[in-house]
């Protein structure tokens, strides 16, 4: 379906430019513009999607046709056919190299075909250049922006999901990470308070004053408390066989802030006394929460000094730990992964709690709120927002911003590339005008000279090497029979805008007629329609 669907736009294409080949070149009076026409455009529909560059090739060099003289008209359909086909090519190769060589190749072999069969010679070089330029290079950078936009929305969004789902599995393994600590943290508690259980029934076990069926049933419960004390210890020990507890089991924060002073870390904190009715998770949840920002103040602002705030009442404990900005400024390097935090924010939401971390004042600080009485809350959009940030979502979109400066500057180009080459066009057209402007200038008392009948060769001696180019933009008088004219320039300057000159028509070698064609001489000589002066 998808290749027939291509077959039918490749065909509709080389219909409609056919068409125009033999709508125009049909009144050319060379029929070999219109067989060209046809084979060139044929040939360059038929190769464009699979060798593009070769299809803009085959368009370029159908440009030559400009280099040859209609008698005025000027032959559209190549424009036509060279603007379709350099989109298609930029659309479908986008590297510019392949087109420079072209372009390059094409402008160089231009030059001599140019002075040999053009009847302008350099002129008409410049004249290909221009439609070269306009008709196949911006159309060419106009199908790289299109390619590029679709290469964007097609490959830039995916390679945003497939980067958003990697960075989802690195915020899903914080926080299982912090789901084997809590579970730690509930083995160590847990497993104590079995053990308790099983030294008590021990001792109900040998106490006095009680028949052999409470012994036995002492028994019974010592040995499964020791049994689940041992499956704690298995199941436990699966997940925390990577991630060995790395603070010492029931430290409280006074002591966890005490070990970071004696690291030399600026502590000063305000911290509560535990109360009757803190669970032990909102406990260790307020214990994670210091431990976290104080190694995230000594991995990322060494020097800072530090407030922790540790507020507990009688049905919320609050935290908040605060770091000034650092005195040597942050460390150079790649920033956090901030799976701590990640993970934090894990354990408070496990807890029913909420966390919010951000700058401040030049520095940092972390604040979470701990209810003693709540259920683990959902995933809220805000939390999830707060983790993607996190966990670096600005990685895809800086992939996405690369993206579109891509195809912004591919259409800077598309607007500036045609211009610069239509001004070095321009200037080399102008140049080589000039050049041969003031090489074509017969002098005045030479013309006055000549006479009709001198040979050519004798009139060499005074004749400019050079003809001019520019004709006058007025109506000539009738050229003798059988004569060939030449055209030379007067003294006046290039800011004569009707390009009066001196015609000079030779026949057999000899010199049969001399005219000096100018608006003011048309306008002083109304009966002579080309202002003759012979």
């Amino acid at each position: 379906m998808r290749r027939g669907r291509r077959l039918a736009m490749d065909l509709a294409l080389w219909l409609g430019l056919c068409g125009l080949v033999v709508i125009d070149a049909g009144s050319s009076t060379r029929p070999w513009e219109l067989l060209a026409g046809l084979i060139a455009t044929t040939a360059a529909i038929a190769v464009s999607r699979r060798y593009p560059v070769v299809s803009l090739a085959i368009a370029m060099l159908a440009g030559f046709v400009v280099l040859g003289s209609f008698g005025g008209r000027v032959p559209i359909w190549e424009g036509f056919v060279l603007v379709a086909v350099s989109y298609l090519a930029g659309y479908r190769q986008p590297v510019a190299k392949p087109m420079l060589r072209v372009f390059a190749v094409v402008s160089v072999i231009a030059v001599p075909v140019a002075l040999m069969a053009g009847e302008d010679g350099f002129a008409s070089w410049g004249a290909l250049l221009g439609l070269l330029v306009f008709a196949s290079v911006t159309p060419w950078l106009l199908g790289k922006y299109i390619r590029q936009r679709e290469d964007m929305a097609r490959d830039g969004w995916r390679r945003a999901e497939e980067m958003e789902s990697r960075q989802r599995l690195v915020a899903d393994r914080a926080r299982l990470r912090e789901r084997t600590r809590i579970a730690s943290d509930m083995h160590d508690s847990l497993g104590h308070e079995l053990s308790l259980i099983a030294v008590r029934a021990a001792a109900l076990e040998v106490a006095g004053g009680l028949d052999e069926k409470q012994r036995e049933a002492a028994g019974d419960l010592r040995q499964s408390a020791a049994t689940a004390t041992e499956r704690l210890r298995e199941i436990i020990g699966v997940l925390r066989e990577d991630d060995a507890p790395t603070e010492p089991v029931h430290e409280t924060v006074d002591e966890l802030l005490d070990r970071a002073r004696a690291s030399g870390v600026l502590i000063e904190s305000f911290v509560d006394d535990s109360i009757d009715g803190e669970p032990p998770m909102v406990d260790r949840a307020a214990y994670r929460v210091v431990q976290e920002s104080v190694t995230n103040v000594v991995k990322h602002a060494p020097g800072a000094a530090v407030t922790v705030r540790v507020v507990r009442s009688a049905g919320r404990t609050d935290v908040v730990v605060t770091n000034v900005p650092p005195p040597a400024g942050p460390l150079p390097g790649r920033s956090s992964g901030r799976r701590g935090l990640i993970g934090l924010r894990e354990r408070v939401r496990l807890v029913g709690g909420t966390l919010r971390a951000g700058p401040r004042d030049g520095g940092f600080e972390v604040s979470a709120s701990l209810p003693h009485d709540a259920a683990p809350s959902e995933e809220s959009p805000e939390n999830q927002a707060a983790m993607d940030a996190e966990v670096g979502q600005s990685t895809s979109a800086k992939e996405l911003e690369r993206a579109r400066r891509d195809v912004r500057r591919s259409l800077i180009q598309a607007i500036v590339v045609p211009i610069g080459l239509f001004g070095v066009v321009v200037g080399i057209s102008g140049v080589v005008f000039l050049f041969q402007w003031y090489g074509s200038v017969l002098r005045k008392g030479d013309y006055d000279r000549v006479r009709p009948g001198q040979t050519r060769a004798e009139l060499a001696v005074v004749l400019p090497d050079g003809q001019r180019i520019a004709r006058p933009r007025v109506v000539e008088p009738p050229v003798p029979a059988g004569a060939t004219c030449e055209y030379y320039g007067t003294e006046r300057t290039v800011f004569n805008l009707d390009y009066e000159a001196y015609r000079l028509c030779f026949a057999e070698g000899k010199l049969v007629a001399k005219d000096m064609i100018s608006e003011d001489e048309q306008r002083g000589n109304p009966d002579d329609p080309g202002g003759a002066g012979r």
